[in-house]
C-alpha cells in the first residue's frame, strides 16, 4: 500500500483540494472512502449507496489507487468508462502522485479489425450508401493513425452507424493467431495492456460477457484482479440476466448464409453447391419466421416457448433450421482448413447451432436432451420476440445469483456503488438477486438540501393512468408548468407509445398557445443528439422513456422540471418477469411487494435523480401519477426519494417555478467541477 492517508487526502489542504478548484470536504465521502478502504482490506464485498453530489467516484478511486493491488473498475456504460479513463483516473493519478498504470478495455466490437476492414475494402458491393462509402475511407485513415482502434475515437462516424458491423470482429469470425493482422490487432494490444495495468476500467457488458464465457471454459478475456469497483451497480441484475442468456435472430442465420455461400465459392468453389447450400438453410430460416408471424399480434409481440401460436409447425420448421445446419456444418466441416474465412462460417454455424437447440429444450412434452449439461444457473425462460423486420429467439436464466455470486473468486473484494441500490434503506431486492449474501451494506446521503432546492408535486383529479384520457389531462396540466418554467423540461413516460402521443399533444397546445420551445422527442434523432440539442437549448422539452430515466447529467437553469408519467412498474408482457413473479407466487411469496414494488421504487429514483445534479440546482419534480400518495404502498415509493418538500397544489407548483432562487455558493465540488469541464451530455451506450 501506498504510504497515504485518507484524512489527509479529503481535507482541505489535501491533494484533492489542490488539484480541483472549488473542492470541499464531505464528511459521508471520506465515510464511504473509509468503508472501501476496510472492504479492500478485509477482502469483502460491500453494496454502498452514496446519493447524488456525495462524490462517490473519487471515495472509491482513492482506496483503489492507495490498495497497491491490481484493481478492475466495472461501469454501467461506455461513456462513463471513457470519463473515467481520460479524466477522472488521470487526475487523480496527477493529484496523487502515484506511479499507477491504467488501461481501457471494450468488447471487441469497440475496435476496428484489420482483416475485415480490408475485406470490405476490397469488395465494394458491400458499401449500401454513398454515406458509406465516406465513412468507410474515414475508418480508414483512422485505422492507420489510431493508437487504440476504438471506434469512440472517430467522431466522425456515428457509434450506432451500420458499417461497424462489418469492420470489426465476433468471437465468432475471429481468425485468432490465423489472421494475417494479428501483430496489428487493437484487441490483443488492448487485452495485453488490461494484463499490464494496476487498474484496468470496463464496463458491465464485458464483465458479463466474460462472466458467461468462464461458464464455457474460457478466461482469457479479463485479467485476474483483486479487487473489483461496480460503479452504477443498479444495472447489474439486468445486464446479467441479458448476458447470462442467449438469443438467436434471423438476421443472423441470413448472415451466416451468405457467409456460406461468400466463402465456399471463393475458397472451396469445387466442393460442392455453396449456392444450394446456402439456399436450403435460407429458405428454411424464411420458413421458421413464417410459421412465427401470428406472435406479432400478440402483446409485446412476445411469447413464450409454451404461449406460441400452432406450436406445432413452428416446432416443425425449427427442426428444419437445425437440420439444414447440420448439413451445412458437415460441410463446411470438410473444408474449413483451407481459408480463415471458411473457418469462420463453420463456427459461427456450429455457435448458433448449439444456440437454437439449447432454446428448443426442454422440448413441448418436457423432455430434455440437455438436462445432464445444465449450468447451475437453473431454470431459463424463453420467448420469441416477432416485429416486422426481425424475429428473435431469446433464452435468460430465471435467477443470476448462484452464477453471479460464485464468480467471486476467494480472496477477492467486491464494492458495489450507485445513488440507488436501496429501497427506503432495504438493499435485501438487490441484494436477493445477485446471491451477495454475506455483503456488507452501507448508505449515505445527499448532501444537497432538497427541502429548499426542489418540490415534489403530486397533483388531484387526474384520471387513472389506465385511461384513455389521462395523456390529454396530463398535457393540459404540463402545460402551465411549461410556461412558469424559465428552464428546461424532461417529460419521462412509462412507454413508447406514451412519447408519441404525450409529444404530439404537447405540440399542439405549443401551436395553439404560441410557445416558442423546442419539442424534442426519443426516436427522432439519436439520444447523444437529443440531450445535446436539450442541453444546449436551455429551454427545450425533451419527452422521453426507458434509457431517459437514467445517465442524463444536465445541471443548472437547463433542466428545472421533470414530469413522471406513471409509476415505473415494468410491463406485464415482459416474460422473464412474469415467471420471476410466478415462481415468487409459486414458493408462497408475494410477487408485488417482493418484486414488482422494489423494482418501480428504484426506477422512480433513479427518474428523480435527474433533476438535483449540483447545489445549484432547484426545480420541480412533476408525478402525475396519484397512486403514488393515494396508496397504501406509496409511502414506501415517495419516502424512498430525496427529501422534497411536497405539495398536491398546482399554483404552489408554478409559483415555485417562477420565483427566483438563491443561487448556492460559487465554488463547485470535485465531480460537478469534472462534469461542468465535460460535454452537456452524454449517450447511454450499453453494449460491450
Amino acid at each position: 500500500m501506498f504510504a497515504l492517508d485518507l484524512d489527509h487526502i479529503f481535507s482541505p489542504q489535501g491533494p484533492l483540494a489542490a488539484a480541483a478548484p472549488g473542492y470541499r470536504p464531505r464528511e459521508a465521502q471520506l465515510e464511504m472512502a473509509r468503508a472501501i478502504e476496510e472492504a479492500i482490506r478485509d477482502r469483502a464485498t460491500l453494496v454502498a449507496e452514496a446519493g447524488t453530489g456525495t462524490g462517490k467516484t473519487w471515495a472509491y478511486l482513492v482506496p483503489a489507487f492507495l490498495s497497491g493491488v491490481k484493481v478492475l473498475v466495472s461501469t454501467g456504460t461506455r461513456t462513463l468508462q471513457d470519463q473515467l479513463f481520460r479524466r477522472d483516473l488521470p487526475r487523480l493519478r496527477k493529484a496523487l502522485e502515484l506511479p499507477i498504470t491504467i488501461a481501457l478495455l471494450k468488447g471487441r466490437g469497440n475496435y476496428v479489425c484489420h482483416y475485415h476492414l480490408e475485406r470490405l475494402q476490397q469488395d465494394e458491393r458491400a458499401l449500401r450508401s454513398r454515406s458509406e462509402i465516406s465513412q468507410l475511407r474515414a475508418i480508414t485513415v483512422f485505422t492507420g493513425r489510431s493508437r487504440t482502434g476504438d471506434r469512440s475515437d472517430l467522431a466522425e462516424v456515428p457509434e450506432d452507424a451500420d458499417i461497424w458491423s462489418r469492420v470489426t470482429s465476433t468471437r465468432e469470425n475471429c481468425l485468432g493467431q490465423d489472421c494475417p493482422h494479428v501483430k496489428d490487432c487493437f484487441v490483443l494490444k488492448a487485452r495485453r495492456q488490461a494484463q499490464e495495468a494496476d487498474l484496468v476500467v470496463v464496463n458491465h457488458a464485458l464483465f458479463m460477457a466474460d462472466l458467461a464465457l468462464r461458464e464455457e471454459g474460457i478466461t482469457d478475456l479479463l485479467p485476474n484482479v483483486d479487487v473489483v469497483v461496480f460503479d452504477e451497480a443498479h444495472q447489474l441484475p439486468d445486464v446479467a440476466t441479458r448476458f447470462l442468456g442467449s438469443s438467436v435472430s434471423v438476421h443472423q442465420l441470413l448472415d451466416l448464409c451468405r457467409a456460406i455461400q461468400a466463402a465456399g465459392l471463393a475458397y472451396a468453389r469445387e466442393s460442392t453447391n455453396w449456392a444450394q447450400a446456402a439456399g436450403e438453410l435460407e429458405t428454411a430460416v424464411r420458413e421458421l419466421r413464417l410459421a412465427s408471424a401470428a406472435v406479432a399480434r400478440m402483446p409485446g409481440q412476445k411469447a413464450t416457448f409454451y404461449a406460441i401460436p400452432e406450436p406445432e409447425p413452428f416446432d416443425a420448421a425449427l427442426d428444419d433450421v437445425l437440420q439444414a445446419l447440420d448439413r451445412a456444418i458437415a460441410l463446411l466441416g470438410v473444408v474449413a482448413e483451407k481459408h480463415p474465412d471458411l473457418m469462420a462460417a463453420s463456427r459461427t454455424a456450429l455457435e448458433l447451432r448449439a444456440r437454437l437447440f439449447q432454446w428448443s429444450q426442454p422440448d413441448r412434452n418436457g423432455n430434455d436432451a440437455l438436462a445432464d449439461s445444465r449450468s447451475e444457473a437453473g431454470e431459463a425462460v424463453r420467448w420469441l420476440e416477432q416485429g416486422t423486420h426481425h424475429m428473435r429467439m431469446h433464452s435468460a436464466p430465471l435467477s443470476v445469483a448462484q452464477i453471479f455470486s460464485r464468480y467471486r473468486t476467494k480472496g477477492q473484494a467486491w464494492v458495489m456503488t450507485s445513488a440507488t441500490l436501496s429501497v427506503h434503506g432495504d438493499f435485501g431486492h438487490f441484494t436477493r438477486q445477485l446471491g451477495l449474501w454475506e455483503a456488507r451494506t452501507a448508505r449515505w446521503e445527499s448532501p444537497f438540501d432538497y427541502a429548499n432546492q426542489a418540490l415534489l408535486y403530486v397533483p388531484t383529479g387526474l384520471p387513472e393512468t389506465h385511461s384513455r384520457d389521462f395523456n390529454p389531462r396530463f398535457a393540459e396540466l404540463l402545460l402551465p408548468l411549461i410556461q412558469a418554467c424559465r428552464g428546461g423540461v424532461l417529460v419521462l413516460c412509462t412507454t413508447l407509445r406514451s412519447v408519441d402521443h404525450l409529444a404530439d399533444l404537447l405540440l399542439e397546445h405549443f401551436e395553439d398557445h404560441d410557445i416558442d420551445r423546442p419539442l424534442l422527442r426519443q426516436g427522432e434523432m439519436s439520444r447523444r443528439m437529443l440531450l445535446e440539442r436539450f442541453a444546449q437549448a436551455r429551454n427545450a422539452v425533451l419527452v422521453g422513456s426507458a434509457s431517459f430515466w437514467e445517465g442524463i447529467d444536465v445541471p443548472g437553469d437547463a433542466l428545472t422540471l421533470v414530469a413522471i408519467d406513471k409509476l415505473p412498474f415494468a410491463p406485464p408482457d415482459d416474460p422473464v418477469l412474469e415467471a420471476r413473479l410466478r415462481a415468487c407466487r409459486e414458493r408462497g411469496g408475494n410477487p408485488f411487494m417482493e418484486y414488482q414494488l422494489p423494482e418501480a421504487a428504484i426506477a422512480l429514483k433513479q427518474g428523480a435523480g435527474r433533476l438535483i445534479r449540483t447545489e445549484r440546482d432547484w426545480g420541480v419534480l412533476l408525478v402525475a401519477d396519484a397512486r403514488m400518495v393515494e396508496k397504501r404502498y406509496g409511502r414506501l415509493l415517495w419516502r424512498g426519494l430525496p427529501p422534497f418538500s411536497r405539495t398536491r397544489d398546482g399554483a404552489q407548483a408554478r409559483t415555485f417555478l417562477e420565483q427566483e432562487h438563491k443561487q448556492a455558493p460559487q465554488g463547485l465540488d470535485d465531480e460537478a467541477a469534472s462534469r461542468s469541464a465535460a460535454a452537456p451530455a452524454a449517450e447511454d451506450t450499453r453494449t460491450s
